[in-house]
Parts: structure tokens; C-alpha cells; sequence
């Protein structure tokens, strides 16, 4: 099972330094916010840089900088709590795989694609903040090795893979508050990017 973690703290900031970094940045914004005023206060998020998506900007292209500045930021304790534990225990699999430097791209441009997808379909007056588009890559990328790549997936590890998928897309659609648009989004990037980047590997 290779979501298992037996590393120490310290191991574990030294095997996974890039999951170690976001985790800590992940927090630190939270504890930002909190100080500010509050991670719920609409206002300050926009502040802090959440995605925002406006009747006379659909897109968020005005301000583009806020498709990268809103993955690291969390509406509540609970929406924080729940994203910094599924990357504590799913992405270091990853970063080991893709290895640091191409795994911190991967969890960018899976979190890009997750709000591009949502500015492309709700096209709308909606604000968007969380690393949930970057960490459903995560799970796409899962998803792409246990579909295609089936040797470097255990048997628990890929009925893990599929189990977490299905109850994430049902509590996705079932969720009020979720950006569904922006889970589906980072998860076929995560599938595709996943593929690129392996075959650049194998090669």
C-alpha cells in the first residue's frame, strides 16, 4: 500500500520537500486569513488573492494571477483540514513518481486547469478558493497509473484509488458550496499530464 506513511516528520519534510512546502504554505495563508479578520469573510479572501469569476469578467482574466494565489487558500477549518490531509497521505506517491521539480509543476497547472474549467462552464458571478481542482490531479494521476500503468500500482493501493474517486465525486455533486467544475477539471488534467510526463520519463 503506498499511501501508507511510516516516515518521521523529519523524513518526511526530507523524502517530499515540494507536498511539504504546499502543506506549509496551505497553512500559513489560513493562518493569514485568520488573523486578518476570517477565512469565511468573503472579502478577505479576495484580498488574499481567491478566484473570481464577475458578470463583467467571466473568465478571471483581469486579474490571471489569482488562478494560481486561490489553490492555497481555505474557506474554513474544515475545507483546509480535509485538502492538507489528502495531501499529507496521497500526493507524496506522486512527487516521488514525477520527482520534486515536475511534481510542483503538475500540482500547479492541475489547480490552473481546475479554475480554468470552471471560468470555461459557470462563466459567471462565483468565487473560488481551495487546493481541491490541484489535489483531484493528484487523484487523476492515480487514476491513469491504475487504469494504464497497472504494474507500478499493489491491488489495495488501486481499490484505494477507485474507492477515494467514487466517494469524491458523489460528495462533490452532493456538497453544497463545492466547486464541482473545478474537481473534474484538475482530475483529467491530472490524468493527462500524468501520461505526458510519464512518457517523458520512459524516455
Amino acid at each position: 500500500m503506498i499511501f501508507l506513511r511510516y516516515e518521521s516528520f523529519r523524513g518526511y519534510l526530507k523524502a517530499y520537500p515540494v507536498t511539504s512546502v504546499i502543506i506549509a504554505l496551505n497553512a500559513l495563508a489560513f493562518v493569514l486569513l485568520t488573523i486578518a479578520g476570517s477565512s469565511t469573510d468573503l472579502r478577505m479572501l479576495i484580498r488574499f488573492g481567491a478566484f473570481i469569476q464577475t458578470f463583467d469578467d467571466p473568465y478571471g482574466l483581469s486579474e490571471p494571477w489569482r488562478y494560481v494565489t486561490s489553490i492555497f487558500l481555505h474557506s474554513g477549518f474544515q475545507h483546509l483540514f480535509f485538502n492538507l490531509f489528502s495531501l499529507l497521505v496521497f500526493a507524496p506517491p506522486l512527487e516521488r513518481l514525477l520527482k520534486p521539480l515536475r511534481y510542483a509543476g503538475f500540482f500547479l497547472l492541475c489547480g490552473v486547469a481546475g479554475n480554468l474549467a470552471s471560468a470555461l462552464i459557470v462563466a459567471g458571478n462565483m468565487l473560488s478558493v481551495g487546493a481541491s481542482g490541484a489535489i483531484y490531479g493528484v487523484y487523476g494521476a492515480f487514476l491513469y497509473i491504475a487504469l494504464l500503468r497497472k504494474a507500478s500500482l499493489d491491488e489495495s493501493s488501486r481499490k484505494t484509488v477507485y474507492t477515494i474517486l467514487i466517494f469524491g465525486v458523489i460528495y462533490s455533486f452532493i456538497s453544497p458550496g463545492i466547486n464541482i467544475w473545478a474537481h473534474l477539471g484538475g482530475g483529467i488534467a491530472g490524468f493527462v499530464l500524468c501520461g505526458l510526463f510519464q512518457r517523458r520519463t520512459i524516455r
